[in-house]
């Protein structure tokens, strides 16, 4: 999509955002359309300003991400976009995010977690590997690819990359945990921050396989059980 013009780009992405319904590609070729720097804040993402907009009660106002970004995108500016995002989520997503849950969650079940990646002489060294060695138009971590074909099966050097995701996707759509979150989705703690017909339409479509919006989703509810937890019994008090 880069090879093509950039006024191409954003023709297609206006296409695509006009037409009032989802399908497959859309979200891509909106994101084509835009420089990294407009398009990429890493997996911290969740809400876009209209959605925002749709979804709270008293949205405080347009945000956008990039007033955030843009300090960090501007000191690795003549980096290629694979490094830019690597610099993103090394500042956002890494400290602010996944190694946050991970020491917390860690530490309140008394474990020691290590992150051997991350030991300083290990990054030293990842961090001056070229990008080509990295990632390639065919597949993904491509150095350690490589050493990992020296000693184990290519089955295993060459396995997808895989995450630790929790099955929210699926258990979303079983009327047990649908259940669940509607009843969050729908008390009056909801009432007081969000437009309840809003966040229902993310549940709904995603039960009925119409969308993925799991993560949305299990973003309002991880706050509406926050809430209820520290502020629940106050509000009953007040009551």
């Amino acid at each position: 999509m880069k090879k093509l013009p950039k006024p191409l780009r954003k023709a297609m992405a206006g296409i695509a955002k006009a037409l009032p319904f989802k399908f497959k590609g859309k979200n891509f070729l909106i994101r084509a359309s835009k420089d990294v720097e407009e398009r990429f804040i890493g997996n911290a993402f969740m809400f876009d300003m209209n959605e925002r907009e749709k979804i709270l009660k008293n949205p405080t106002g347009k945000y956008p991400f990039t007033e955030l970004t843009k300090p960090y995108y501007d000191k690795v500016s003549d980096k290629d976009d694979v490094t830019k995002m690597q610099y993103i989520d090394i500042h956002f997503w890494l400290i602010g995010d996944i190694l946050l849950k991970a020491d917390k969650m860690s530490m309140a079940n008394s474990l020691e977690v290590r992150v051997p990646f991350l030991d300083k002489e290990v990054f030293n060294l990842a961090r001056t590997i070229p990008t080509k060695y990295k990632v390639t138009d065919k597949n993904t971590k491509v150095a350690m690819r490589e050493a990992a074909h020296r000693y184990l099966p290519d089955m295993v050097a060459e396995k997808k990359k895989l995450g630790f995701p929790v099955p929210i996707r699926i258990w979303l759509r079983e009327d047990k945990y649908y259940n669940i979150v509607k009843e969050a989705f729908t008390s009056k703690a909801a009432e007081k921050f969000f437009n309840v017909n809003e966040i229902m339409k993310f549940l709904d479509r995603h039960k009925a396989g119409k969308e993925d919006n799991s993560r949305k989703i299990w973003t309002i509810y991880m706050f509406l059980v926050w809430y209820q937890e520290f502020f629940g019994n106050d509000e009953k008090k007040a009551a």
